[in-house]
């Protein structure tokens, strides 16, 4: 499960390695609780990087494992599974 926290309202999706880097192909809904969204994605085993879309800005997950450089100077989020 991917979770994010931000501003209650917001839009969120989740972009990755797994779909293309599409900024609107996994939204991911809000929780019960206020700004804590959250997406469930099944992976194959492997390393995936991944960002959050929110209101059309590229975020990274400050919660994530692991972090790489990408070719825009910025970072993405890396989750491994086994």
């Amino acid at each position: 499960m991917f979770e994010f926290k931000g501003e209650p309202g917001s839009t969120v999706f989740l972009a990755g390695s797994f779909n293309g880097w599409d900024p609107s192909a996994i939204p991911m809904k809000e929780s019960g609780q206020a700004g804590v969204y959250r997406a469930t994605v099944a992976l194959p085993p492997g390393r995936h990087e991944y960002k959050f879309v929110v209101n059309g800005n590229w975020y990274a997950d400050p919660a994530a494992d692991d972090w790489t450089a990408n070719p825009y100077g910025t970072l993405n989020s890396v989750l491994d599974v086994r």
